[in-house]
């Protein structure tokens, strides 16, 4: 069991870029954090750094796309530690694939991690949340599944459309049992991805879409590492079914 003042975070995706700097924020927060994801390696770093700076995490080896495992997660995180108060669910993918070269296969896989990846889970945790009458669920979503279609990407922002979907959906039938669940859409956030020339914009695309950015800069996992924390917190108690746009004001000063 855990101290019952500490919170039980399970974070997926959290071996690198946004997921890693959540799971890290948790750790200084003095949470429990369960560091998941299918990268064995970055995972464990992420665990082991957050012990390092005195914090408590564990990390576990997971994939969003299987249902079994999404059920084993959260059966063996509440039979030893009681319970889980917090879900961040992170994990996702983009692949460039122009319309013509996208296959039932690929969209299929976009849409097994991007979205239906969170309802696994979420379906997994919320039983133990429901009769609790208390937990935070965050999902992440995209400035191109909120407001932007994006070339070659279709598969991505329909697969993150239908995050904010979720996400209303789910704050409306799991309010009144005392869950929350909200959403951030990220802006250019400075991460593997995004400078990754074969699915994103890569190093000087990144650089070209800062100069339109109103604030100047691309954001980095911490700036949505801690908003992530903030609807997960006491702080946003009254806040759910929401999706916060964090862009450095990308969308308000387009034109």
């Amino acid at each position: 069991m855990s101290n019952q003042n500490q919170r039980i975070v399970i974070i997926t995706g959290a071996g690198i870029g946004i997921g890693a700097a959540a799971a890290k924020a948790f750790g200084a927060l003095g949470d429990h954090v369960v560091v998941t994801d299918i990268l064995d390696a970055e995972g464990e770093t992420v665990a082991e750094a957050i012990r390092a700076a005195g914090g408590s995490a564990e990390f576990h080896h997971y994939d969003v796309r299987s249902t079994l495992a999404a059920d084993a997660l959260v059966a063996d995180i509440e039979a030893r530690l009681g319970r889980i108060d917090v879900v961040i669910a992170n994990a996702g993918i983009a692949h460039r694939v122009p319309l013509n070269e996208l296959t039932d296969e690929k969209w299929d896989l976009t849409f097994d991690i991007d979205l239906k990846g969170i309802f696994r889970l979420v379906r997994a945790a919320t039983p133990g949340m429901r009769a609790r009458k208390s937990g935070a669920i965050v999902a992440l979503s995209s400035i191109m599944g909120i407001a932007y279609g994006w070339d070659e990407h279709v598969h991505y922002s329909a697969a993150k459309s239908g995050v904010i979907g979720l996400v209303r959906g789910l704050a409306v039938e799991l309010a009144r049992e005392g869950v929350r669940v909200n959403g951030i859409a990220p802006g250019y956030i400075r991460t593997a991805q995004l400078l990754s020339e074969e699915n994103s914009l890569g190093p000087v695309g990144a650089e070209k879409a800062a100069e339109i950015i109103p604030m100047g800069r691309l954001g980095t996992p911490d700036d949505i590492a801690d908003v992530i924390t903030f609807l997960a917190s006491n702080a946003a108690r009254y806040m759910t079914g929401q999706v916060l746009v964090v862009d450095g004001g990308l969308l308000v000063g387009r034109y």
